[in-house]
């Protein structure tokens, strides 16, 4: 699985930097979210991959579930697909976007690869084994480090959305008074905490599935977890919904230290 996931996701990245570099015309979905042919073609490479290589498991990707394409018929694991997540950062020249594959299976995220091709940082969760790597521009994976939460016993440092900071966020860092903030764009919040660099990444908004598994999956198996309100392990299945919308996530807070 390692191999073939590694591929797709290092061929996806190379779509999306050169939308990046050259730029790409910007269109708007049905709900104003920005989508480029960077988010079409990456998850093009990545959908038509899957199907081949894994062509049992089915695939739940963004620019498809906009269209109106959902698998039919599901069950307890899938994969969901973010060609590029953090438009708002890849079209204002930002590096911090990523391209984001999770495996879901039973509700919960058991593997996930997150790349960030504008810096050739991969962060990845397969097999239990959890790393960071380095890839370069041929593609080519290199330094694969081992990464851990940071474990300590109370916070350090929040990471908090830099295009989606609304009220109820901003509510929650005034509650934290004294503790250092970054604001970083992308499933990127969801690494930082993962190799020990954040501690909390609070989400007062609407987020997808497809927006958190990845980076998800490497928290948890990095020694991390992400709770909903009610203080459940967030759960990933295609039956839930938010107001009416499938594979819509609640709030949230990803942790990496020990809460007492």
């Amino acid at each position: 699985m390692r191999e073939a996931l590694e591929k797709l996701i290092i061929e996806a990245g190379k779509a999306a930097l050169r939308h990046f570099r050259t730029g790409a015309a910007i269109t708007y979905k049905p709900d104003a979210s920005p989508v480029t042919a960077a988010d079409k073609e990456a998850e093009a490479i990545i959908t038509a991959g899957l199907a081949v290589a894994f062509p049992s498991i089915p695939v739940v990707a963004e620019e498809a579930v906009s269209c109106g394409r959902t698998p039919t018929r599901i069950g307890p694991q899938y994969f969901l697909v973010d060609p590029v997540d953090g438009t708002r950062e890849f079209v204002e020249g930002r590096d911090e976007f990523t391209v984001n594959i999770g495996l879901v299976r039973d509700g919960a995220p058991v593997a996930g690869l997150v790349y960030a091709p504008a810096r050739g940082q991969l962060f990845e969760a397969i097999d239990g084994e959890v790393l960071e790597a380095t890839v370069d521009g041929n593609g080519a994976i290199a330094n694969r480090t081992p990464i851990a939460v940071s474990g300590r016993e109370l916070p350090a440092c929040i990471v908090a959305s830099r295009s989606h900071l609304n009220a109820r966020t901003r509510d929650y860092l005034d509650r934290h008074a004294g503790t250092a903030c970054r604001h970083v764009g992308s499933s990127l919040k969801f690494c930082l905490v993962a190799r020990g660099e954040a501690d909390l990444y609070p989400s007062f908004r609407a987020t997808m599935q497809w927006d958190t598994a990845a980076g998800d999956a490497i928290l948890r198996a990095a020694g991390g977890e992400t709770r909903d309100a009610e203080g459940d392990l967030l759960s990933y299945l295609p039956d839930l919904c938010v107001d009416g919308v499938h594979f819509c996530n609640p709030s949230f807070v990803a942790t990496g230290y020990r809460r007492r």
